[in-house]
């Protein structure tokens, strides 16, 4: 991955020689990272630098307050860290960067290679603050196709292959693999049951009914007739479509010619939803079997880095990612940094095309063919087919960063006019929103979203338990008391706000602790955490009037948190949209006009709140449902769970089972019956 610091070129078997360090750091230290040294910038990095090996390997630059800023990684430590203790060509964010290094931590490897994972594992954990971060490194769903003796089962997956069939994907969206399945399941019948709901079938589900499973769990087709299905599905994500659908197509028509017209319509129905599933993947390619291509735009100091997902000579669909990125960087430096990061949990395919040449292109393809276990092409493709993909998946990461770059700023422009309409004194960055819910105090949970200039911020979503012996049930006001009690003690304790932090407005102003002007085209004074989305909001809205205000105002003073505006949106009269009332505490309540975008958009966020607490209510709520009582006695694991429960066939057969008849059970002990026994006959 490439460094920040700009380093030229040093003669082969030399090191970088910064300014002759102090006698201490001549003499050498074998304690890098606990030597004692102190103090910050280029002269802590000085005194690492005089015992650093010529070896390859990784470092972290690391804060006075123990934050680490940068992880990064060299083909020799010694001459990549004295590049940054020359003190010389270096642009102002690396220069703050030093300035800030306090420590530094190193990590010896065997390979360039090595490095280079180890880096990405540590940017990933760790999340520097300098570094290029991937905000969405959610894992890709796949269609898995299991290995089973009951019969195969077609089922989406994501996270670590553990179960033992056939992986296909990555699909760019569970919305992709959603459609994909509903269209495998019409044309190929597999079922998409768990197997503890297919071992208690006594005859077939809705499925069967409408065609759209063939019915291995009663019976209703044969076992070598299912397995014949399984091979055609697999066949056809492999990319044996043509032979699928030849064979189907004669099918199809020799039961016409026997004048079986139902089992023909069959043929016919599972032929169109095969077309189905191929219109749908969009361009297909002649050329290219299995690839990712990774194309990246920029505009506006913002970066886009748009993968197309091909495999099987099919397009299984792309997506838009928006690495975290400073302005200064090339495209080529946030590419590389960019694809050691998005393999780092998800299997490289055989080739990956690129619009923009890495710098470290081969560096960057030994590494992932070590995580692969197969030889990884990096190309970036000049002519014919391939070049035209690429500048197709290009031209769709300049229209995507376009769109964002739109939707911030109709986004920014909400955020001033909810400003102006409830009387804030600057345009909210972070606005978090409460809400709770529950059925007559039953399931009881409360939740948080988040929204900014960038919209609803889903990864800054929380939600809250409530137990029973702190809130009593069906009492929302102490809900909501109890909720922003444990939201904002966390906040206090955890990201403390600094005495700059207390009035953003002047920073954003361009005004310092003197009063005098900061220069607002100096990079030298650019906040380094404008672009970070902040901790603390600028304002609070809660579903309720105002008993919910004053309670969570009073909940705020006693944690010291008295800057920050609490509004309470209540619902108007008969619940109609439109007329709503907002409570600030201190003031009387109010309406906006019906019309006002600020009250729509205000809507849409407290929409959202109660979107999200009923979803988690209903969760939590399904989860009760189900739950099994053997979950809840100690000790008892999987292993025993199932044996009592082959054995006796239901939890109510084993509530009302004797001692002696719990001992009996094959795979259980004394002790773990006498658990169960106490456990359902505490008298």
């Amino acid at each position: 991955m490439t460094d920040p610091a700009d380093d030229t070129p040093i003669p082969a078997g030399q090191s970088a020689a910064p300014p002759s360090p102090p006698a201490a750091a001549q003499a050498g230290e074998t304690d890098m990272t606990e030597s004692g040294i102190s103090g910050t910038g280029m002269e802590v990095i000085r005194r690492f630098w005089a015992t650093l090996p010529n070896a390859p390997g990784v470092y972290r630059m690391i804060d006075a307050a123990g934050e680490v800023l940068y992880v990064g990684k060299a083909k020799s430590l010694k001459n990549r860290v004295g590049s940054y203790a020359r003190g010389q060509g270096h642009s102002n964010r690396i220069i703050r960067m030093i300035a800030d290094t306090a420590q530094m931590e190193f990590v010896t490897t065997g390979t360039e290679s090595e490095a280079l994972l180890l880096e990405a594992n540590l940017i990933k954990q760790l999340r520097p603050r300098y570094n290029v971060l991937l905000r969405d490194d959610k894992s890709l769903p796949y269609i898995l196709v299991t290995e089973d003796e009951r019969g195969a089962q077609l089922t989406k997956h994501r996270g670590a292959r553990n179960r033992k069939g056939r992986y296909f994907g990555p699909f760019a969206s569970v919305w992709a693999v959603n459609r994909t399945m509903t269209a495998l399941q019409r044309a190929f019948l597999l079922r998409t049951c768990s197997d503890s709901y297919f071992d208690n079938r006594s005859r077939p589900c809705l499925l069967y009914q409408i065609k759209r499973c063939a019915g291995p769990c009663t019976g209703e087709i044969a076992p070598e007739d299912y397995a014949a299905l399984t091979r055609e599905a697999v066949d056809f994500l492999s990319g044996k479509s043509s032979r699928v659908k030849e064979r189907l197509s004669a099918e199809m028509q020799e039961a016409s010619d026997a004048l079986e017209f139902e089992r023909a319509a069959r043929y016919r129905d599972r032929l169109a939803a095969l077309s189905a599933i191929q219109s749908s993947q969009g361009v297909n390619t002649q050329s290219v079997e299995e690839a990712d291509v990774v194309a990246i735009a920029e505009e506006g100091g913002q970066f886009c880095v748009e993968v197309f997902f091909f495999r099987n000579w099919q397009n299984w669909g792309n997506r838009a990612y928006f690495p975290k990125a400073d302005k200064s960087m090339s495209v080529e430096e946030v590419l590389t940094a960019f694809l050691v990061q998005f393999y780092s949990d998800k299997p490289p395919p055989k080739q990956i095309l690129l619009s923009h040449d890495c710098p470290e292109r081969e560096v960057v393809a030994a590494a992932l063919a070590v995580r692969a276990g197969h030889k990884v092409d990096v190309a970036t493709p000049r002519r014919g087919e391939r070049r035209q993909i690429v500048e197709n998946a290009e031209r769709n990461a300049k229209e995507a960063i376009g769109r964002r770059l739109s939707e911030t700023a109709s986004q920014q422009r909400l955020l001033d006019l909810t400003a102006d309409a409830l009387g804030l004194a600057r345009s909210p960055r972070r606005i978090e929103v409460y809400d709770n819910s529950h059925i007559q105090g039953a399931n009881a949970v409360g939740a948080m979203i988040v929204a900014g200039a960038g919209g609803f911020m889903k990864t800054h979503y929380r939600t809250f338990n409530m137990p029973v012996e702190k809130v009593t049930a069906g009492d929302d006001f102490a809900m909501m008391r109890e909720m922003l009690r444990r939201r904002f003690a966390r906040l206090v304790k955890e990201q403390p706000r600094a005495a700059d932090q207390e009035n953003p407005a002047e920073k954003r102003n361009g005004r310092g602790d003197t009063g005098q002007d900061r220069p607002p085209d100096d990079p030298a004074f650019a906040d380094d955490s404008a672009d970070e989305f902040p901790a603390w909001p600028d304002l609070v809205l809660i579903d309720g009037g105002a008993g919910q205000v004053s309670g969570v105002r009073a909940i705020l003073r006693e944690l010291g948190v008295t800057d920050i505006p609490v509004i309470g949106v209540a619902k108007g009269a008969d619940r109609e949209a439109g007329r709503e009332l907002f409570h600030v505490e201190g003031k009387a309540p109010y309406r906006l006009p019906p019309r006002d975008p600020a009250l729509y958009f205000i809507q849409r966020l407290r929409d959202e709140a109660h979107r999200f607490a009923i979803g988690t209510h209903r969760a939590k709520r399904k989860r009760d449902l189900t739950k099994n009582p053997l979950d809840e006695i100690p000790g008892i694991g999987p292993a025993r769970k199932r044996a009592l429960l082959h054995h006796f066939g239901t939890v109510k057969a084993i509530r009302h089972a004797s001692l002696d008849d719990l001992a009996r059970t094959p795979g259980v002990n004394a002790a773990t019956a006498r658990a169960v026994h106490a456990f359902f006959n505490e008298g």
